[in-house]
């Protein structure tokens, strides 16, 4: 009797494990599709189309981003061979420039897609050339997370630049080369830090990956990433606690309690750094929701998996306090520290819009914040390219 009932328990855990082929990491493509980081061609050509129309809110988003900053024509690059990286900004050698030039090279690229006034390709080339010329290395003890910033915005820039723009990039080859040798080996092997980290650097190993066409850095970044998403947003079905990274053996409830940032009450949706504040929060719910928005374009939808579920609990959880409804006592003692930041975008448009889950708080966010802007790190103008985007 007991080795049926074994059995029998053995062949259910069976079943179960393969009735949930999602749970599983995607494995890269037969073929990468490009332009494939975080935004398709299809994508552009929606937005494109609305610009051109003068319809809202993308024309208001355009406008803001040629008003910004990193559509200026005129700005010099300003690379270094070793940009050095310290805890909240001590020392800052390049990381401030190495970032927005990075986002500048991806703000020229979309306004080239959209204008098609060659200019502002050639001034994507010029800051990409410019890097991939001098920097050698990532230095300090912020490393990790500055190659990760940087690393997420330069492949979405050379995607639409390598794959749409008409003239010339000789220098395309060199600009891999610099992705390969200087950005991958920082991120790929993943972080024990806060989840924001591990978070943003797998969406640029994820990124690079598209550009380089390469699916072994592919599958090992996408495996980091699922791991680290269980392990970052909860869910109730995940049981008493949270899910864990093996890698931090993080074994005890105690040591959960305190990584949570002493938080011992566990609800759908709650981050890892929710009562450390929401803008490092809102840092590791948009790379989730950039590396889901690769995955599908990519042909592997991840809002699908258990990705898409604690990205909506995730976006909602923490718009409603955002919106303004008070902490109760049981979370993070009663006090929380806002400032999600313009990240709501990309999930919204693929949970709500795509996918039809109601999503109140997470849409009235969405529309106050419009057009969302940048965070001057590696967010930018996601109410262009993916607000009420259905492509």
């Amino acid at each position: 009797m007991r080795r049926t009932v074994l059995l029998a328990a053995s062949a259910a855990l069976v079943a179960g494990a393969l009735a949930r082929p999602a749970d599983a990491a995607p494995a890269a493509p037969g073929a990468f599709v490009h332009p494939g980081v975080t935004v398709s061609k299809g994508q552009l050509d929606f937005t494109r189309s609305k610009v051109d129309a003068g319809a809202q809110p993308w024309k208001g988003a355009f406008d803001q981003m040629r008003a910004s900053k990193y559509a200026d024509l005129n700005r010099t690059p300003r690379p270094r061979a070793v940009v050095e990286c310290g805890s909240y900004s001590n020392p800052n050698l390049g990381c401030t420039d190495e970032r927005e030039d990075a986002i500048a090279a991806y703000t020229h690229a979309l306004a080239w897609y959209i204008t098609r006034d060659e200019r502002h390709a050639r001034k994507a080339i010029e800051l990409m050339d410019a890097w991939s010329a001098v920097i050698r290395d990532h230095t300090g003890s912020n490393a990790p997370l500055q190659t990760g910033w940087a690393g997420s915005s330069w492949p979405k820039a050379a995607e639409i630049i390598k794959y749409t723009y008409t003239g010339t990039w000789a220098n395309s080859g060199r600009f891999a080369t610099m992705l390969r040798t200087v950005y991958l080996p920082e991120i790929i092997n993943g972080s024990n830090s806060n989840g924001n980290w591990e978070l943003s650097m797998m969406e640029a190993a994820v990124g690079i990956s598209v550009f380089l066409e390469d699916k072994a850095s592919y599958d090992k970044a996408m495996a980091k990433f699922r791991t680290r998403t269980a392990a970052y947003v909860y869910l109730e079905s995940d049981g008493g606690l949270p899910k864990t990274v093996p890698s931090q053996n993080l074994n005890t409830r105690e040591k959960i309690v305190k990584y949570w940032q002493g938080q011992s009450t566990f609800v759908n949706g709650l981050s890892q750094e929710t009562c450390r504040d929401f803008t490092h929060t809102g840092y590791g719910l948009s790379a989730i929701s950039h590396v889901a928005e690769t995955s599908r374009i990519q042909g592997q939808d991840l809002y699908a998996t258990d990705v898409g579920e604690r990205l909506r609990h995730g976006l909602g959880f923490h718009a409603k306090y955002q919106l303004g409804a008070g902490a109760e006592g049981r979370l993070c003692g009663g006090s929380l520290k806002l400032g999600l930041g313009p990240v709501t975008e990309v999930g919204h448009n693929a949970l709500a819009n795509r996918l039809g889950h109601a999503m109140t708080n997470t849409a009235t966010l969405t529309q106050r914040n419009r057009p969302a802007a940048s965070n001057n790190l590696f967010v930018a103008w996601e109410t262009l390219t993916h607000g009420d985007n259905p492509a």
